[in-house]
């Protein structure tokens, strides 16, 4: 009753198709037309992706920070390594060229050596100026005379203008903070700033190099937008090319293509219904609906081919392609969909977008390959031999032959090999290492991955770290006190190698007594209390005209604040720079009296990228037990959970192995890859057993024979199904991003893997278990029919139905 139940309700679905079929294109046409309109919805996020929610006490404390200092990405540095640069035409230049960056609304202010100015000492009344070091036209005495007290008796520029390393020297863009994460920062970027530089050095023969946080992900989600069409365009080349190989037929190849790239404008459509913004992970669906529908329509079109051959009756054929495989894909479906669906559960924004996305469209993909093939071929001409020819290829055959001898004589070496993968695979996972660089992924051959490099050798980072201190009482930063134990950490600071030299108050403390001792460089020092008495008159009327009071303390003078900027560091490196810090820190502020944390985007990313995997590793837990679940209740078999997760979970294991081996680092992009990997595989494995279970019943429970039967009936499917995914996932390591290119190459390798362990593995332990798991005790009736059976009653029932 079930099996007539179940042929009777994909029987109505056939027919409600197959009767509609000019209702259901115009349908398809609306919902295509009604989500293209979402499209501009579509927006390319302007700030960092958030890797942790709002309420996480990280994210609090950077809100915090945010809110007495505001934001802290607004620096776009500009470097100059030439000594050439001192001469009075190209001074010049460079002076034009920061004029013209000055006017610019998107600029808020710039520090210039060209706009530099001295503090100075005057007595009638007493008080401080800042004056300007150069007159407006230099000459070349003036210059050289300017870059010797730069270098030399300025330490107050250090770091902001001049490197300590050499005689790079740096202009620095601050750009409007109500700005910065806005469209109007790309269009500065893109349409302002990178012209007008390029124009400069053609112009100048100067080579400038060009960082900082707002330029870096300006560029970043540029290169991300550019490959989304690049992924899409090399997506559909492979996946047609090897759809054709197989089919050898342009009309079969046609319509997937049609198929596929109308789930990718529903993808779109999601995105922009849901005012989702375009990030690395979102980015990648498009060309993931492609991989993931073709082998829908590998199953649909060889099932339908399979049929005319077998009958030729082409509308009993697109029948039973649907009545026949549409339950198969469904569940194969679903599974996968439901890999991808764990991702909402996690805490990650960024994952649940992406789940959300995936998920959805997974579903649709199906929907319109179940609609879209049978439809279009109803209307055409029932396909000839030589487009059925791929159905008794040879090689297919040889390679089903060798499958077949492998279960059956060499079962021993498929267990042995299994287990020394396993050890191997323990092995590499012990070498495994968590990487949270921000600069890890990006494309390495770029110009700005290059000047990111520049100036971490220059000026020893340009990723912000920030420690607030609340000194817990109004004006309490200025005591001397309190400058001393901020001198203290910032020495502190200055001995590890990762760190830039500090910026804070302190600076302009320091300049002040240096001042006063009329610029002499060995007085840069915080002053005695005896000196601060002296100095104080002076200071009274100072302005700071360069923001610098104003940007390290806030306006009630409680809290103070210590920039100090990060070269790219993995995650082991900054918990071993935390390690060191927060100790130290506690030391000098402690914390009955002070209360003191650290920020800033660096520490805001390497957080992230741990929370994040942590995250992923839940979601895939939680992927294998909803898979194990379905599988448990699809076969009403507990003990097939067993059979089913370990040629599923060895190939897992392998990667990450592999992983090890290469040095792969876990991070966001590589972590991807077991979800994803793992919901896919699982088909094969639904497929195979359910094929099984069918021949076990049709042989009367001959367990020999009927592992023989479903290995040589789905061989061939799986092996198509796989060699597409597996190139399809090789388009993604064309991307210059070093994440999405292990992506790529990691669950290419993986679904291979997991093919064979389908293929070899799987089918050797049903042999091998077949008292204990595989008899006829345990394989029940199923909860579903996945695959329907070939039986005639239930067939010429469904005939005299129809």
């Amino acid at each position: 009753m079930q099996k007539i139940f179940s042929f009777g309700f994909w029987n109505s679905i056939a027919r409600l198709i197959l009767r509609n079929r000019i209702i259901i294109l115009i349908l398809i046409g609306v919902m295509t037309f009604l989500l293209s309109t979402q499209w501009k919805n579509m927006r390319f996020s302007y700030t960092e992706a958030n890797l942790m929610p709002d309420d996480h006490p990280v994210n609090q404390v950077y809100t915090d920070f945010l809110d007495k200092f505001g934001e802290e990405g607004n620096l776009i540095l500009l470097g100059v390594q030439d000594s050439a640069i001192f001469t009075p035409e190209k001074f010049r230049a460079w002076n034009q060229l920061t004029d013209k960056l000055t006017s610019y609304p998107e600029v808020d202010h710039i520090i210039s050596p060209s706009s530099l100015k001295e503090l100075k000492k005057f007595e009638d009344p007493k008080r401080f100026e800042m004056v300007p070091l150069l007159s407006e036209n230099p000459d070349s005495l003036e210059l050289q005379n300017f870059e010797k007290q730069l270098f030399t008796e300025l330490p107050f520029y250090e770091n902001l203008v001049y490197s300590s390393h050499s005689n790079t020297i740096q202009t620095a863009l601050y750009l409007n903070k109500e700005l910065v994460n806005t469209k109007a920062r790309k269009e500065f970027v893109l349409e302002e700033l990178d012209p007008l530089i390029e124009a400069f050095e053609e112009t100048h023969n100067i080579d400038v190099r060009v960082s900082g946080m707002p330029y870096i992900r300006t560029l970043n989600a540029q290169n991300i937008v550019d490959e989304i069409g690049l992924f899409i365009l090399a997506a559909l080349i492979v996946t047609s090319l090897i759809f054709f190989f197989f089919f050898r037929s342009a009309r079969a190849t046609l319509i997937s293509m049609v198929t596929v790239c109308v789930g990718v404008m529903w993808a779109f459509g999601v995105i922009g219904l849901l005012h989702y913004e375009i990030t690395i992970l979102t980015a990648l669906i498009p060309p993931l609906i492609i991989v993931i529908g073709i082998p829908n329509c590998i199953f649909l079109i060889n099932k339908y081919q399979q049929e005319i051959q077998k009958h030729g009756n082409q509308a009993k054929s697109l029948q039973r392609v649907i009545t026949k495989v549409g339950n198969a894909t469904l569940m194969t479906n679903v599974t996968t969909a439901s890999g991808f669906a764990t991702f909402i559960l996690t805490d990650s924004k960024l994952l649940q977008e992406f789940g959300v996305v995936a998920s959805i469209n997974i579903l649709a993909i199906f929907i319109l390959s179940l609609l879209i093939i049978p439809i279009i071929y109803s209307y055409l001409k029932p396909p000839k031999y030589r487009h059925l020819k791929h159905l008794n290829k040879r090689w297919i055959g040889g390679f089903v032959d060798w499958m077949e001898n492998m279960v059956r004589n060499n079962r021993i070496a498929i267990y042995i090999s299994s287990v020394a993968l396993l050890a191997l695979s323990i092995i590499g996972i012990y070498t495994i290492r968590i990487s949270g660089s921000i600069l890890e992924d990006m494309p390495k051959e770029t110009q700005f991955f290059q000047d990111v490099k520049f100036f971490e050798r220059e000026f020893d980072g340009v990723m912000p770290l920030e420690i607030i201190i609340d000194t817990e009482r109004p004006n309490g930063v200025m005591k001397l006190s309190n400058l001393k134990r901020m001198e203290e950490l910032e020495q502190f600071i200055q001995d590890i190698p990762e760190l830039s030299k500090p910026l804070s108050v302190n600076r302009i403390v320091k300049y002040a007594k240096q001042a006063y001792y009329n610029g002499n460089p060995k007085y840069y020092q915080l002053p005695t209390s005896q000196e601060r008495n002296f100095i104080m008159p002076y200071a009274k009327n100072l302005s700071s005209e360069d923001g610098i009071m104003e940007a390290y303390v806030d306006s009630s003078g409680q809290y103070a604040r210590v920039t100090t900027f990060m070269q790219d560091v993995g995650t082991e490196k900054m918990e071993e720079i935390e390690q060191d810090l927060i100790p130290k820190i506690n030391k000098i502020f402690p914390e009955d009296r002070y209360d003191v944390s650290l920020t800033g985007k660096a520490l805001l990313f390497q957080k992230g990228t741990t929370y994040l995997v942590k995250n992923l590793v839940i979601s895939l837990g939680l992927a294998i037990l909803l898979i194990a679940g379905l599988m448990a209740w699809m076969f009403r078999s507990a003990r097939m959970i067993l059979i089913s997760l370990v040629p599923n979970l060895l190939p897992l294991l392998v990667t990450a192995g592999m992983m090890g081996f290469l040095g792969v680092p876990i991070k966001p992009s590589t972590i991807l890859v077991f979800s994803i990997a793992f919901g896919i595989s699982v088909d094969d494995t639904i497929h195979f057993l359910a094929k099984y279970r069918q021949e076990l019943k049709a042989n009367n429970w001959k367990i020999k024979k009927s592992v023989y039967a479903a290995l040589r009936e789905t061989g061939v499917s799986m092996f198509y199904t796989s060699i597409v995914l597996f190139f399809g996932f090789s388009v993604f390591m064309i991307s210059s991003f070093g994440g999405t290119v292990a992506l790529g190459g990691l669950v290419s390798a993986t679904l291979l893997f997991a093919m064979l362990a389908n293929l070899l593995l799987l089918p050797s332990l049903l042999l091998s278990l077949e008292r204990s798991i595989a008899n006829k005790k345990v394989l029940k009736e199923p909860a579903m029919n996945i695959i329907e059976e070939e039986n005639g009653d239930v067939e010429d029932y469904l005939d005299k139905k129809n």
